[in-house]
């Protein structure tokens, strides 16, 4: 425990590195950053903050893993950046009798001192460097979560240091089962209510964890794009019926083996690349404990890639995924199925990919692609204007035990959805627009079209496939249409995405909130009245204070 908070300024040879985070859009020039090691070091940094004047219209704002995709973390007008991620320690908490993890951790963290130590896990996302601070508040998921639900829905109680006055800094404990109607408010609004919001958030509260399974099954596949580019017809049966499964399994449909064998044991990631990646790849893991898993996945595969191969030969052949595809590694190990301890698999799946550039947009869908969506897909990942191997659209498997938990029990509403959409794109400077001689992010600042490109084929891409609804993924809503929103569900707040509040982007008459959140925002509200009503937690897509407003 520090006996006071560390400070970094530009004086100091980290700041650079501080100031920024996992996306390198993104580079804030606050005064400093503290590091912070302890609550009382988070008190102590907003306490300062809040009564220094020359920070009245300047921000502060929370990092722990640093995978923020938009500027709420790091921006022109942040004052001061305090970072949590010293804060990594992952226990039991007899007092709590609840295991306790604190909000520096990463998905790392919990993975290893968990399991190592108890056999639990939290169902945590693939990607290795994400700070839990930020990807439990927003409702966190992961290959386990067909099987096992949200991180969410484990949490018991969080630690969060307030300033409802606006003054003084608080340290808060929220709990699930808090006698006041304020502290279940709070508790409630970090189980997806997203960070950034109520507070500094320092430490999680988790009961019920459980198992996963002691083996998994892998595999990795992908498909040319010389074969789909010959067969376009399989690319778009392939986007059809991976959705389909996935719909069948929910709804109880569909062909018997989906029923009779049981799937929320797996969790499946489809890579719908730009053409000029080359290949098209998926991941699946699946419980290995059982002898029918292997006849299981070979199910699965055979059903969603109908087509690629006939009497008269191979249309589309499966190929090793041999190279890096949006945020995951090269997978070609796994062509051949492999049974791995379940830990091992992780740290074989688990990565972040490289620090560059990015763009993200979500979507929820309760059931497949219409034959309109699948034709926008293709349509833009063979865009002939555009060529980018990083970018892409990943469609992740959703539901099973997430769906058994009602809209309203957690701050996540969307617990009828059956895919979860993630569009990515990536790029590095790769122009030495300022002409010193080196490529870094001031290169960005003086030329605009080094990030252009990219920026228009995402926004052209998600505007083209949800063009029935607005242009976003609109949720169901008895005012609208009918034919509005028939598979889609909103937007998930971890992937934030500023374009949802622009009026050009999203038509749909419905704001970014109600696509976070739907019918869940006012109670968001009702907690940021009681903890924040002076908005010093705040950035574009903050939860407002009522007074304010709704947009």
């Amino acid at each position: 425990m520090s006996v006071s908070p560390i400070e970094v300024s530009s004086g100091d040879a980290r700041y650079d590195a501080l100031r920024r985070g996992f996306n390198q859009r993104w580079i804030a020039h606050p005064d400093y950053v503290v590091v912070a090691t302890s609550t009382e070091d988070v008190e102590s940094a907003l306490a300062k903050f809040l009564a220094d004047p020359a920070h009245a219209t300047r921000r502060i704002t929370v990092r722990s893993g640093g995978h923020c995709y938009e500027d709420f973390v790091s921006s022109e007008d942040v004052g001061v950046i305090i970072d949590v991620s010293q804060m990594n320690r992952v226990f039991f908490d007899a007092s709590m009798d609840a295991y306790c993890i604190e909000a520096g951790a990463t998905n790392w963290h919990s993975t290893t001192q968990l399991y190592r130590s108890t056999g639990l896990a939290l169902p945590g996302g693939s990607c290795n460097s994400v700070g839990l601070g930020g990807h439990i508040s927003g409702g966190g998921y992961g290959l386990l979560s067909r099987m096992l639900g949200l991180t969410v829905d484990y949490l018991y109680a969080v630690e969060v240091v307030t300033a409802a006055d606006g003054r003084t800094p608080r340290r808060t404990v929220a709990r699930k089962d808090s006698e006041d109607p304020a502290l279940r408010d709070l508790w409630w609004a970090h189980t997806g209510g997203g960070g950034g919001n109520f507070g500094v958030i320092t430490r999680y509260w988790f009961r019920g964890l459980q198992s996963p399974p002691a083996q998994v099954l892998l595999r990795s596949v992908a498909w040319t794009w010389d074969d789909f580019r010959e067969r376009p017809d399989l690319f778009k049966s392939l986007v059809r019926r991976y959705g389909e499964f996935f719909t069948h399994e929910q709804h109880g449909t569909g062909p018997d083996f989906i029923h009779r064998n049981g799937y929320r044991d797996m969790f499946s990631l489809l890579k719908l690349t730009h053409m000029s990646n080359g290949k098209v790849g998926l991941t699946v893991q699946l419980d290995g404990t059982g002898k029918d898993a292997p006849a299981r996945l070979k199910a699965f595969l055979d059903w969603i890639t109908e087509g690629f191969t006939t009497g008269s030969g191979h249309h589309v052949t499966e190929t090793a995924l041999d190279k890096q595809i949006g945020e995951h590694p090269a997978q070609d190990a796994l062509f051949i199925p492999t049974l791995l301890p379940w830990l091992t698999a992780t740290q074989s799946l688990n990565d972040s990919g490289p620090n560059r550039c990015g763009k993200y947009k979500s979507a929820y869908m309760t059931k497949g692609f219409t034959d309109q969506q699948i034709d926008a897909i293709h349509r833009h990942v063979t865009d002939p204007g555009y060529s980018n191997p990083d970018a892409l659209l990943q469609v992740d498997s959703y539901g099973g035990r997430i769906n058994d938990v009602a809209a309203g029990d957690t701050a996540v509403p969307q617990r009828s959805s059956v895919l979860k959409l993630q569009y990515q794109a990536y790029w590095s400077w790769g122009k030495d627009a300022d002409g010193n001689g080196v490529y870094d992010y001031r290169d960005a600042d003086r030329d605009p079209e080094i990030a252009g490109p990219h920026l228009r084929w995402i926004q052209g891409f998600y505007r083209d496939v949800y063009q029935s609804t607005g242009g976003v993924p609109a949720v169901p809503d008895p005012a609208l249409p009918a034919s509005l929103s028939s598979n889609t569900d909103g937007c998930y707040v971890n992937y934030p995405d500023t374009d949802l509040g622009d009026p050009h982007l999203n038509t749909s008459g419905q704001p970014w909130h109600k696509l976070y959140y739907k019918d869940n925002y006012q109670r968001l509200q009702r907690a940021k009245a009681s903890w924040d009503p002076h908005d010093v937690f705040r950035h574009q897509q903050s939860v407002r204070p009522p007074k304010t407003g709704q947009a």
